[in-house]
């Protein structure tokens, strides 16, 4: 946990887990990454989660870890408010309230004044349009502050997950939250999609007032809008199904092996990991490099140490 003698400035706290096109999770490792954050805490969760399989490494059969769950902490130079970014490797199959009301108390304790949850919102949107950012807070007050910046009021509906869950648990607790939703199409929930992060970012970015280099972000939603725009205009042109297919394939091939990158590749992510270790603002291009070749989850744990406090 935090050390006891820490002083945290009126600090609000960021939540985020996995889920649909990496959008929440994406925005806060950005988070780390930018504000070069540093590893505070880590949540011991019991037995929430269950082993489902055992890993086996060169014939030898051990269990595999369970699901973790790390608290980051960035403290403003200017001491006008810190930013504790919670960031989940998964989400529990059950008792998914208690761990949320057990969150609720921590934060309460490091003084807290807010939480936000980043997600994603799918929808008939098209990659070349805008992404708007959804926005559901647990009381009237934050939502109108919300709204004045330019976030978009999810009228009705609901919030699957943790995400809403600890939105709840906070509502509960007499706690101010929101959950911000980044705009994404509906037909491509199963692949990243940076340009909804980079707008949960942008107003997140206006609402605390902490300034966020965001251009990498920005390029990377570029760079996926042309491509998604490309496959769309192949899908809904009248070429044949066999090019159809041969272009899913063609898309799905980026991802390597499972065995794991071959020696060129393996030396591009070493360098990567180089120049992260020596500026943390380098990290997200890491991540995204890992992303677009399947293997975050392989070296999420070294990733992840990236932030700890340098002694």
């Amino acid at each position: 946990m935090l050390a006891d003698d820490l002083q945290l400035h009126r600090p609000w706290l960021v939540a985020v887990w996995p889920g649909m096109g990496n959008v929440g999770v994406n925005a806060g490792i950005y988070l780390l990454s930018k504000l070069e954050m540093t590893l505070a805490a880590e949540f011991e969760v019991g037995d929430l989660f269950d082993v489902d399989q055992v890993e086996v490494t060169s014939g030898i059969i051990h269990i595999g870890r369970r699901p973790r769950h790390r608290l980051f902490l960035w403290q403003d130079p200017a001491k006008k408010r810190d930013l504790l970014v919670f960031l989940g490797e998964a989400q529990p199959p059950a008792g998914k309230f208690n761990f949320c009301r057990q969150l609720i108390r921590n934060a309460r304790q490091f003084g807290v004044e807010r939480i936000f949850t980043f997600a994603a919102m799918a929808t008939g949107m098209r990659p070349k349009h805008g992404s708007h950012v959804f926005v559901a807070a647990t009381d009237e007050a934050l939502l109108h502050e919300l709204e004045h910046h330019e976030m978009v009021v999810l009228e009705n509906g609901n919030i699957g997950g943790l995400n809403g869950i600890l939105l709840g648990a906070a509502a509960e607790a007499g706690l101010q939250g929101a959950c911000l939703l980044g705009e994404m199409p509906q037909v491509f929930a199963q692949l990243p999609y940076p340009k909804a992060s980079l707008e949960i970012l942008r107003a997140f970015s206006k609402l605390t007032d902490i300034q966020l280099d965001l251009s990498e972000l920005a390029e990377q939603g570029r760079a996926m809008e042309e491509q998604l725009q490309e496959i769309l205009a192949k899908v809904e042109g009248d070429q044949e199904t066999e090019e159809q297919e041969e272009e899913e394939e063609g898309f799905a091939s980026e991802a390597p092996e499972p065995e794991g990158p071959d020696p060129e590749l393996a030396a591009r992510i070493e360098q990567l990991f180089a120049a992260a270790a020596n500026d943390s603002s380098k990290a997200f291009e890491l991540k995204q490099e890992l992303d677009r070749l399947g293997l975050f989850f392989k070296y999420e744990d070294r990733f992840l140490d990236l932030f700890k406090k340098k002694e």
